[in-house]
């Protein structure tokens, strides 16, 4: 049996998740890259996943980091490999440019549903594990990532100098609904390059007005993440004992259903948990679950 290390949660462990849509145009990418510079302070140490065609060589100018560029068909397994093979290369912060290709794009996951036989409905229950492993390599991946959406487009008539002009704006993320719940923070880019927080775990940007992302907004989370709780209150250490006391995954999803509001450190310490249960075992006990649909998501 692997070695297993009880800690207290501490946000100095914690990979910032953080998610930048936008029309485009916005300025995903260069905000991207600024904001991956300031967590890691080391150009060597960011990598571009770029499924835009070579674009992430456009920003050269900025620093010399690396790319590694992947082609259609975008299928989630080669997303997993490509960041398997960054974080092998001892990068600390991974860019994903842009996620949407795995959703939306040739060989991505509703291209894959389209061309599937049989009937539609269970056809999904056969590849939304493929795109639920994706999402997992991102979230437990141990570096800071960030991910470009591709928003749909629309234009909006704005005023300007006293006229009326159309101006283009990013609507829904190009990416499976609910996507944005799996990011610590999630920023909207306009086509100005503004950005807002549409989500904001960190509280950091949830009362901030329109601002362009800088080196200094990444500098910001990475001091966010380093920052340790000073002391952790005992409900909250009763609970993280109670997680990793779990036998099976029928105990872990009762307790995650008795627990009520759960904290971002706990959460994480439940998906920890719940990916350790799920290891293949040698052997079988006995024992009945209830049917992966009606369980809570983790």
């Amino acid at each position: 049996m692997e070695n297993l290390v009880f800690r207290r949660a501490a946000r100095r462990q914690a990979k910032i998740k953080v998610g930048l849509q936008g029309p485009s145009g916005s300025g995903k990418t260069t905000s991207a890259l600024l904001l991956a510079y300031g967590l890691v302070g080391d150009w060597s140490k960011i990598a571009v996943i770029d499924s835009e065609n070579g674009s992430a060589d456009l920003y050269s100018h900025l620093g010399e980091y690396n790319v590694l560029g992947i082609t259609a068909p975008y299928t989630p397994e080669k997303y997993m490999e490509a960041i398997k093979m960054c974080h092998a290369q001892g990068m600390e912060a991974i860019i994903l440019d842009s996620i949407s290709h795995e959703w939306e794009g040739d060989g991505g996951i509703l291209d894959i549903h389209g061309n599937m036989a049989g009937n539609s409905f269970s056809n999904w229950a056969k590849i939304t594990p493929r795109h639920n492993a994706f999402v997992n390599a991102i979230l437990y991946t141990p570096v800071h990532v960030i991910a470009t959406i591709r928003s749909k487009q629309d234009y909006v008539m704005m005023e300007k100098n006293g006229k009326s002009v159309p101006e283009k704006v990013g609507l829904k993320g190009v990416t499976r609904d609910g996507m944005d719940y799996e990011f610590t923070v999630v920023f909207d880019i306009n086509i100005r390059h503004h950005a807002r927080a549409s989500k904001d775990r960190t509280g950091l940007f949830s009362s901030q007005h329109e601002f362009i992302i800088t080196q200094e907004t990444g500098l910001k989370i990475k001091e966010w993440c380093e920052s340790a709780d000073t002391k952790l209150p005992e409900e909250k250490m009763d609970l993280l004992q109670a997680i990793n006391s779990c036998k099976n995954l029928q105990e872990l999803y009762e307790l995650y259903e008795q627990s009520g509001k759960v904290t971002e450190d706990q959460l994480q310490t439940f998906s920890m948990k719940k990916q350790e249960l799920l290891k293949p075992k040698p052997f079988e006990t006995n024992g009945k679950y209830t049917s992966e649909a009606s369980k809570p998501q983790l």
